[in-house]
């Protein structure tokens, strides 16, 4: 039985690893540390829990096993999912061993339920295009390509 809950700071750690398993790297990844601290991913974690910032866990036996988040950015700190200063750019990643089982598809029906409630009108990704079952993923919850930064797409999901 998979549970989602909250983020807590207890968590924290384990939301970095998320992070970075989020970043689809196929070759040549670099390490936890040097990929969270680059400047152009640092700002999706840094100074977690301001204004914007959500994120939700699952949990199977007891243990996290993926997660899902939202933060916002403006004008002159762009995600790369960036649509405006009142869209969230969504992140999601799951343990590789609870792939593929329906745990992305609850966590991301879960988040959108969340966006709604907190009055957003629409949720943003970035998105790799080879990353297929992620395209599959967010397709299937609604989200439409809508442009591209740098070699991935931008996706939205509108009318949340």
């Amino acid at each position: 039985m998979v549970t989602i809950r909250p983020l807590e700071q207890k968590d924290y750690d384990f939301f970095l690893d998320m992070h970075y398993e989020s970043i689809y790297i196929l070759e040549g990844k670099p390490s936890k540390r040097e990929l969270l601290e680059a400047p152009s991913i640092r700002k999706y974690n840094e100074h977690w829990g301001r204004r914007g910032d959500r994120a939700l866990l699952a949990w199977s036996e007891n243990k996290p096993v993926g997660a899902i988040w939202y933060r916002l950015f403006d004008e002159t700190n762009k995600g790369y999912g960036f649509i405006d200063n009142e869209t969230p750019e969504l992140g999601i990643a799951l343990r590789e061993d609870f792939r593929k089982i329906g745990i992305g598809d609850l966590l991301l029906k879960e988040m959108i339920q969340q966006a709604k409630l907190d009055g957003y009108k629409q949720l943003s990704l970035s998105v790799n295009p080879d990353n297929l079952s992620a395209v599959r993923l967010y397709g299937k919850h609604g989200f439409e390509y809508c442009g591209m930064s740098g070699t991935s797409w931008t996706m939205k999901l509108e009318h949340i």
